[in-house]
């Protein structure tokens, strides 16, 4: 977490925003984890085991689940990719997921999204064991989520959570926008937020919450933000939150990834946010890359490494 100075329109030193450093706060927690692992496996237990399904060639996707299986190895994961060609059927697809939900090897299982147009992405998501769900897409994992019971919680959401937890950013009772109300990103981070924090799942941030998304008029978002404490932001438009959208001092999180070409011809990843202007405004904000997306990456590795606990657990009780 670092901030830094920049000289205004009149010539006058301004503090600029701390920058809420995602990759280093990843690189923290995969460490955690990679002792906690290794004292699980001292403990006479199997190391947990990941497989990341793909299907098609989509060359962001194959990074995504690269980075993924490389993470999942550094922290003591055994991880194993399975790929197939866009020709696979739904049916084939289903059979394979039934076949690692059985497999009593396997703890978790993750299917990389987009899928092809020719599958059900709900279906597919649902035919995941919701033990084994570390996507936390079930929607038993969604159903627990919102009743504020402990469950698989998507990584994404759960990595805003720990972010603002661990950067120690006060949610009980601020003013907080989520703009986006994707069901895999938006819905889970604001159900978050708004819950209290003594219920079950531990994971309640007592926030004042208000989702906002693509109908909400320009000047409603303007309204809503300004008056925020907190803004997360997960649309994939470039640029949406602007400057003069922002409260003095306020958080903002930046779930937003999208690849755009600048004036020179070169290809570069953007978040929601106008970056180099919000820094000025902001007490707090995450860059893009590097801050929400690494962080993404390790809380899958928890959610793996809390499933082979749930999974031993369970068949102890057994």
């Amino acid at each position: 977490m670092r901030s830094h100075t920049y000289v205004d329109s009149l010539g006058m030193p301004r503090i600029m925003a701390r920058i809420l450093d995602g990759k280093g706060l990843a690189k923290e927690i995969k460490e955690e984890l990679q002792v906690q692992i290794e004292n699980w496996v001292k403990q006479g237990n199997r190391a947990p085991s990941l497989r990341c399904i793909i299907v098609g060639e989509d060359p962001a996707s194959h990074t995504y689940v690269r980075n993924k299986i490389q993470a999942a190895i550094d922290v003591g994961i055994t991880a194993e990719t399975i790929k197939y060609n866009d020709r696979l059927s739904q049916e084939e697809l289903l059979a394979k997921i039934q076949s690692l939900n059985i497999d009593q090897e396997v703890d978790g299982i993750l299917v990389q999204l987009p899928l092809p147009a020719t599958m059900d992405e709900r279906k597919i998501c649902n035919a995941v064991a919701p033990e084994k769900d570390v996507d936390g897409f079930h929607i038993i994992n969604v159903g627990q989520l919102c009743l504020d019971m402990p469950t698989m919680v998507p990584a994404t959401a759960l990595a805003v959570i720990e972010m603002l937890k661990r950067f120690k950013i006060e949610t009980f009772g601020r003013n907080t926008v989520v703009v986006g109300r994707s069901k895999n990103v938006g819905m889970p981070i604001a159900m978050m937020l708004h819950s209290d924090r003594n219920h079950d799942s531990g994971l309640g941030m007592d926030a004042t919450v208000t989702i906002c998304h693509r109908y909400t008029p320009r000047e409603q978002l303007e309204a809503f933000c300004t008056n925020a404490d907190i803004i997360i932001t997960a649309t994939g438009v470039p640029k949406l939150i602007k400057a003069n959208m922002i409260k003095p001092g306020a958080t903002v999180i930046d779930v937003g990834i999208t690849r755009i070409t600048d004036e020179q011809g070169k290809t570069k990843l953007v978040g929601d946010v106008d970056y180099d202007e919000v820094i000025k405004i902001a007490g707090a904000v995450t860059p893009v890359p590097g801050g929400v997306g690494p962080m993404t990456v390790a809380m899958l590795m928890h959610n793996t490494y809390q499933a082979a606990q749930r999974i031993q657990k369970a068949k102890m009780q057994n």
